[in-house]
């Protein structure tokens, strides 16, 4: 059986500087270099970024691992829709297995070996097309092609994907914020905190610990419903932590930080059990043998898409716990205005 991942998401590195931390650290300054020097074909021209004709929101992480993207990017395409924007939604596909350039469109249905678990995820929270794609210029103009109502494209990651020119760069954090402050693969950064970008969004503990990084603003997370993988039965926190007051419960998690659901279970009152597994990789049985046979195993929204091949007898145990993204009163009128203001930029 394969090691399960650290509940933090990343390697204990990344968390703190040690010997291995500095035997990477010439590796860190080539990246650096490289990337630098990558940033830098783009500013003078010799690489090309390409605008598409609606305006388009970056919402990503400057490190390794997801951060609370996926959540944010559907409450944004919620809230845009409410104000009457038709917005549409391109992602890399992490984990998918097609390697080719071809974009793919998103269902609620799709498989997710073939398109990536957060692109079905986010389709089914937010009902907007949905495309990925390894080019992100690609993906953006296929869906623009096949979707002409869209007015406003989220970009799930991408800060680091120059090629497609953005309006908007949004950038979330968390608990962990930068780890050691190291640079891939030394550390968790895939470029140095200091980037500009028009919002940072996180937990207030995390952004206090940030100076600049544009706008700050405060994301408050909450758990959402709670409802059987197998039959409609559908519960609240409250009523959840009720029926199994003192009862021992497993709690699975292949997210880009598992230990941030276990935490939100325990503060509920759960009494859980966390396993943490990689981000993006498919579910086996094997995952579950920690669990008691008997005992109910909470799993995020994002890993529900993915036991679709497991067991009757494991998916009768699994609950899925969803998560609210509650965003501050100010974010979307502002967005909306930003985006407004970047109507009608010429096309590449």
């Amino acid at each position: 059986m394969a090691q399960p991942a650290s509940p933090s998401g990343w390697p204990a590195w990344w968390l703190r500087r040690g010997l291995l931390t500095w035997v990477l650290w010439p590796l860190s300054l080539l990246f650096f270099a490289l990337t630098g020097f990558r940033r830098a074909l783009y500013h003078l021209g010799l690489l090309k970024t390409v605008r598409v004709a609606v305006p388009v929101v970056v919402v990503g992480n400057l490190t390794v691992g997801g951060s609370g993207k996926t959540p944010l990017i559907a409450a944004l395409a919620r809230g845009l829709q409410q104000m009457g924007w038709h917005p549409g939604i391109i992602s890399r596909g992490y984990g998918r297995n097609p390697t080719d350039a071809a974009s793919l469109a998103v269902q609620e249905n799709s498989d997710p070996a073939l398109c990536g678990d957060e692109p079905v995820l986010l389709a089914r929270l937010t009902g907007c097309p949905v495309q990925v794609g390894r080019r992100r210029v690609q993906a953006a103009r296929d869906l623009l092609a096949a979707h002409p109502a869209v007015d406003v494209l989220l970009s799930d990651d991408g800060l680091q994907h120059l090629a497609l020119a953005r309006d908007v760069e949004l950038v979330v954090v968390d608990q962990r914020l930068w780890g050691n402050g190291l640079l891939l693969p030394a550390g968790p950064l895939r470029e140095l905190p200091g980037r500009r970008r028009d919002a940072t969004l996180g937990p207030a503990e995390a952004l206090q610990r940030i100076d600049g990084g544009g706008r700050h603003v405060v994301l408050m997370r909450a758990l959402g419903a709670f409802y059987r993988v197998v039959g409609d039965e559908r519960l609240s926190p409250a009523q959840f932590a009720q029926r199994f007051s003192g009862q021992p419960l497993g709690a699975l998690a292949g997210i880009g930080h598992p230990g941030q659901f276990f935490s939100m279970l325990r503060a509920a009152g759960l009494q859980v059990s966390g396993v943490a597994v990689g981000d993006h990789k498919p579910l086996a049985e094997t995952d579950f043998a920690a669990f008691d046979a008997n005992c109910p195993v909470l799993i995020t929204e994002k890993d529900a898409i993915k036991s679709a091949h497991l067991s009757p007898a494991l998916r009768e145990r699994l609950w899925v716990v969803g998560l609210r993204l509650e965003l501050p009163d100010d974010l979307l009128p502002w967005l909306h205005q930003k985006l407004e203001s970047a109507r009608g930029h010429p096309t590449s």
